[in-house]
Formats: structure tokens, C-alpha cells, sequence
């Protein structure tokens, strides 16, 4: 299955990863590289950047929000340094800006998060007038808002009063939802 993958990728077979979530950038390296790729991961933009810079890859998956700034940085490299770069931006907040954003700087796709190496291998071969097929196992709208609350929950340090207060959400309603096991 490899062999067959690797034919669809082409010659250069050259793939960044830039994640901050160590764990997933891990599984998700080993995925790539069983169906064909040549990985590199960073964990930051100042990382990915300096890769970007120095040895632009054919294929790059980029995380949207990293600790120390904007994944959209480091696909402004790739697409002056490799116009032709594939690039898939994933993010854990799936919002309409930006992805609207992630495309006008060049990303290929932009696909929420968790997304899986078949998902994202997908967007990275797709041909430039087809689209990728959509996922075989999407989240549940609960599960999508489950994670959003969650984000925002670690985003403001596991402060309660602050996280309603974003959400725009009675803190006791909050304190409900997290209490809960995650929807499936």
C-alpha cells in the first residue's frame, strides 16, 4: 500500500510538519511516513519557518495556532520560497475566517481538527479541481462543541468564570457541561 501511495505523491515526496501537540505530531509523522512521505516536524512557527526557508518541502501540514504564533506565517514562507507546495492547514477551531484566511494565502485545504493521516493525505493529493472526500467518520455536532468548550476552557488556564464569560455561557451551565464525559 506504501509503494502505491508513493506513486501518487511524485517525485518529491518532502513533507513539513508543524504542530505544537508533541503527542500528535508523533502518531501523525509515523502515519505519513507509512504511506510514502520524507517528514520533518516542528513544533513552533520560528521552527517551521526556519525549515520553510531552508529546505521548502513539497507537501506541508500546518497547525493553525501554535504557542508562540500564527501557522499562517509559516505558509506565507512556503509559498514564496516553493510556490507549488500542497499545504493543509488544520486547526482545532474550525471557523469560516480562517479558513477563508488559510486559502488566500495559499493554503491547498483546511481541515478541522482531530483529523486523521487518511483525511489529510486526501487534501494533500487531491488535484487542484476535485475535491477530497469527505470524511468517513465525522464528529457529532456535540463532540465539535464539546472540544470547542474544552479549548477555550485550557485557553484561559481551566478558569471557569473566564470561560463563560468568552463563551457567553451561565458559569453553573459550564460547570454541567464539563463535569460530563466527551460526547463520541
Amino acid at each position: 500500500m506504501a509503494e502505491a501511495a508513493f506513486q501518487d505523491i511524485g517525485p518529491d515526496n518532502s513533507l513539513l510538519l508543524v504542530d505544537d501537540d508533541e503527542p500528535f505530531l508523533r502518531r501523525l509523522g509515523k502515519a505519513m511516513e507509512k504511506r510514502g512521505f520524507s517528514i520533518e516536524t516542528a513544533g513552533s512557527v520560528a521552527a517551521g519557518s526556519a525549515i520553510a526557508t531552508a529546505r521548502p518541502p513539497a507537501y506541508a501540514v500546518v497547525d493553525l495556532r501554535l504557542e508562540d504564533g500564527n501557522g499562517l506565517d509559516v505558509v506565507e514562507i512556503l509559498r514564496e520560497k516553493r510556490p507549488d507546495c500542497r499545504v493543509v492547514v488544520l486547526t482545532g477551531y474550525g471557523a469560516i475566517a480562517t479558513a477563508v484566511a488559510a486559502v488566500k494565502i495559499g493554503a491547498t485545504d483546511y481541515l478541522s481538527k482531530p483529523a486523521d493521516a487518511t483525511d489529510i493525505t486526501n487534501a494533500l493529493l487531491a488535484g487542484d479541481d476535485e475535491l477530497p472526500p469527505p470524511p468517513e467518520n465525522p464528529m457529532s455536532a456535540d463532540r465539535v462543541r464539546w472540544e470547542h468548550i474544552q479549548r477555550v476552557y485550557e485557553l484561559c488556564d481551566r478558569n471557569v468564570s473566564e470561560t463563560a464569560r468568552r463563551l457567553n455561557m451561565h458559569r453553573r451551565t459550564l460547570q454541567r457541561i464539563l463535569a460530563k464525559r466527551s460526547p463520541k
